[in-house]
């Protein structure tokens, strides 16, 4: 179930890398308790969205507001405030063990106590990731450390989850155990999802509301079902032909 007010609005933003005008007057708003995607072309603005959200990449105008209030301009704050970004190519720390990976995302809670059991609840979402817990996050598997970039933000304990092409360059097998992992985080504790996804199909597939961003502008939006019945978008990124 959803809220009708929005968790999520974003109003009339436009930003700028260089001279090139990157993002074109965005207006969204994602409910509290959906998961709502963005699909697109390559190049589209998708993941500069995500970055512009978590304050990652600054606006050039607009505003973004997190449950009526302005998001902050630094990515820490924006955290603080319950928004966290699982990054494109997950960006995990490498030579640091699984543990350490999740400690950090947990770095700006005090409560000991409370971050041992959101560890405990990511160890029963990604059994794996206790079975490897001492082990270094670069010698993990492509889909094991997509497991572990996902975790290490549910340690910030956020009330929403920002996810930038979690399916890339995963096998199959580990595609479905990220996309299944999403829906029943959304079911389980009705976590907002803001999900960036090349793979069109699966995102309009599990969406309650989804929006087409083409070169930096939005083109369409609606329910994630009635766009993936659209002959416009079945046939430009479904591969679909009329």
């Amino acid at each position: 179930m959803t809220d009708t007010q929005p968790l999520l609005k974003v109003n009339n933003l436009n930003v700028f890398y260089g001279g090139i005008h990157a993002l074109h007057d965005i207006n969204m708003s994602v409910k509290k308790g959906e998961i709502a995607s963005v699909i697109g072309a390559n190049g589209a603005g998708k993941s500069t969205l995500l970055k512009t959200i978590n304050s990652v990449k600054a606006c050039t105008s607009g505003e973004i507001l997190f449950d009526g209030k302005l998001l902050p301009k630094h990515s820490f704050q924006v955290v603080n405030a319950g928004v966290t970004l699982v990054p494109e190519a997950r960006r995990i720390f490498g030579p640091l063990t699984v543990k350490e990976n999740l400690l950090l995302g947990a770095y700006s809670r005090k409560d000991k106590h409370e971050i041992q059991n959101n560890m405990e609840e990511v160890f029963t979402l990604f059994p794996v990731l206790k079975e490897r817990i001492s082990q270094p996050g670069g010698t993990l598997s492509g889909g094991e450390q997509q497991m572990l970039a996902i975790a290490r933000a549910l340690m910030s304990s956020p009330r929403m989850l920002l996810l930038d092409e979690p399916s890339l360059g995963l096998a199959p097998m580990m595609v479905d155990l990220v996309i299944d992992t999403i829906v029943r985080l959304n079911n389980s504790s009705g976590l907002t999802i803001l999900l960036v996804e090349q793979n069109a199909a699966i995102a309009l597939e599990i969406s309650h509301h989804a929006f087409v961003l083409e070169t930096g502008e939005i083109k369409m939006e609606g329910k994630g079902s009635d766009l993936l019945d659209d002959p416009r978008v079945r046939e430009s990124y479904l591969g679909v032909t009329r």
